[in-house]
């Protein structure tokens, strides 16, 4: 599982599957012939010459001249990681400037579908490292902890953070407390495990500079789905979401007894739209 995840970590620097699987067999046991190399990493015999040639090219490996045979040793991972950071970053700088101009301002905000929790988590990560101004989150404590370096950095940044924050949060620094999130104005929420049960899972609201939100749903399976947009009415429905349950939970915060007194465990009475009831 390990070697799967690395191969295609590589892959993502620019490797071919095969090229990938070649260089990992030759950073486990070097120098080694191109059949060796095959035996190794389950590359095709009829293939690895090719794809060792390949590597050879491009630095990623070095043919030893005085063995006797064709022998091959890899380029050392530090290096190898160290120049294509450079590569990528300045590849990202250029697309930055020239997609920028390439851009066409476009009449329609699009809302984009996520479909899983790692392109979901991402997202909300850029998000977070990416806001100017102010960052409004819902989250709950797996998230948080995800986020916490990054809200952390936007603060020192000056931006302004405001969380509502579903699970438990330790006692410390800020006016609300503070726990995974110390960073900003935390608000916690006194009924997560209600929630989680009726809805079968937690969610998670994003808002960056009042200019792009990113809402989520995540099953305790782990399976989830969410959508972002700069659409300005999806923005100021998310927004107004979080801004509304901060707003509870100031009421929550100072009148919990008789909220429970008046509406019941759980305020069930108060969370039922469907009834003006009192307990």
């Amino acid at each position: 599982m390990v070697e799967k995840q690395l191969i295609e970590n590589l892959m993502y620097t620019g490797l071919s599957e095969y090229e990938s699987k070649a260089y990992v067999a030759l950073i486990g046991s070097s120098p080694a012939s191109a059949y060796e190399v095959a035996k190794r990493a389950g590359i095709p015999t009829s293939k690895v010459y090719e794809v060792m040639a390949r590597l050879e090219q491009r630095g990623i490996a070095a043919l030893l001249e005085d063995t006797g045979k064709s022998m091959y040793v890899p380029q050392e991972p530090e290096d190898y990681l160290s120049i294509r950071r450079h590569m990528m970053e300045k590849t990202l700088e250029n697309l930055e400037g020239g997609l920028s101009k390439a851009r066409k301002k476009s009449e329609t905000s699009i809302i984009w579908n996520i479909p899983d929790y790692d392109s979901l988590m991402e997202k909300a990560l850029s998000m977070v490292g990416s806001a100017k101004n102010s960052l409004l989150l819902s989250v709950w404590e797996q998230e948080a902890s995800e986020l916490a370096p990054y809200l952390a950095r936007a603060r020192r940044l000056g931006v302004r953070v405001a969380t509502l924050h579903f699970g438990p949060v330790a006692h410390g620094a800020g006016s609300h407390g503070a726990g995974p999130l110390d960073v900003g104005v935390v608000y916690t929420h006194p009924i997560q495990h209600t929630l989680m049960e009726e809805k079968g899972g937690r969610g998670i609201v994003v808002v960056s500079d009042s200019k792009e939100a990113l809402v989520g749903t995540i099953r305790e399976d782990m399976r989830a789905e969410g959508a972002s947009s700069r659409n300005d009415g999806f923005v100021s429905m998310a927004e107004d979401y979080i801004k509304h349950d901060i707003y509870m939970m100031k009421v929550v915060s100072r009148f919990d007894p008789q909220l429970k007194e008046r509406f019941g465990p759980g305020y069930e009475k108060l969370r039922n739209v469907f009834a003006d009831e009192d307990y």
